[in-house]
């Protein structure tokens, strides 16, 4: 018998990196529960679990940075799922925008947002934020399915 994580590991996902500014620190971690909410406002959502160290952090700060990673990132989904935040952000380079958030510079598309709420869902928290600012670049995403990455070809219809 399958457990729940494994059924859900069987649908593919892309695979970004969620940072915030709270406390004078710069947060960070490797997140494949992001989506879209509503156009119009421009809306997204992600989760972080209740357990995290970086839960304070993210539900309290007021805003997110949604990074999509590109395929060439993958150290980088590695990089931000473990250790401390400072082991998170060594050597890495960053893009401080106004709201004083990190950008990861070949990140395929940014959304920098203002949390509008936050639903606590079980053992997570789901944060939906309106898109402030965003931007995109040329590339291929980084996918997430059954624990592998990798990328999704696309067919010419």
């Amino acid at each position: 018998m399958s457990s729940i994580k494994e059924a859900m590991s069987c649908f593919t996902t892309g695979v970004t990196v969620v940072t915030t500014h709270f406390e004078a620190q710069d947060w960070a971690m490797t997140c494949n529960s992001f989506n879209t909410v509503s156009m119009d406002p421009a809306m997204v959502l992600w989760s972080v679990s209740k357990s995290a160290l970086s839960n304070r952090a993210f539900t309290q700060s007021g805003g997110f940075l949604v990074n999509i990673l590109s395929l060439e990132q993958k150290n980088l989904a590695f990089k931000f799922s473990s250790g401390t935040q400072a082991e998170r952000f060594k050597d890495e380079p960053i893009e401080r925008l106004k709201s004083h958030r990190a950008k990861l510079p070949m990140s395929l598309a940014w959304f920098d947002c203002e949390i509008d709420q936050v639903v606590s869902a079980g053992d997570h928290d789901v944060l939906i934020g309106r898109v402030l600012d965003f931007g995109t670049r040329e590339g291929r995403a980084l996918a997430y399915s059954k624990r592998q990455f990798g990328h999704v070809e696309m067919a010419n219809a």
